[in-house]
């Protein structure tokens, strides 16, 4: 069994910061890309940033400049740091990992359950 746990969703201001973590536990051998991901209301999930196990790194054009993704492997945690936070980037954030659970078993893909982000004006 995998599990993902994301922390440190909440509400703040516009033009403040949080960060979020995600931590990985359970039958793990390896971890390919790990990224997160968005939806708000009314709109589809959308890619906001994603990373490497080799730390190549891409993000939504709208969040460049103010969020970065980083991971530490010997977690098995990715964080996600947000700065000059919008109120358009009010939405439930959630994390995402490639896993393989054995060697040689193939790359699965596991969500976390999701952590609320609000930015009032």
């Amino acid at each position: 069994q995998v599990q993902l746990v994301e922390s440190g969703g909440g509400l703040v201001q516009a033009g403040g910061s949080l960060r979020l973590s995600c931590a990985a536990s359970g039958s793990i051998f390896s971890i390919d890309d790990m990224g997160w991901y968005r939806r708000a209301p009314g709109k589809q999930r959308e890619l906001v940033a994603r990373i490497s196990s080799g730390f190549n790194t891409n993000y939504l054009d709208s969040v460049k400049g103010r969020f970065a993704i980083s991971r530490d492997n010997a977690k098995n945690t990715v964080y996600l740091q947000m700065n000059n936070l919008k109120p358009e980037d009010t939405a439930v954030y959630f994390c995402n990992a490639e896993i393989r659970t054995r060697v040689r078993m193939p790359r699965v893909e596991y969500w976390g359950q999701g952590t609320q982000v609000t930015v009032s004006s």
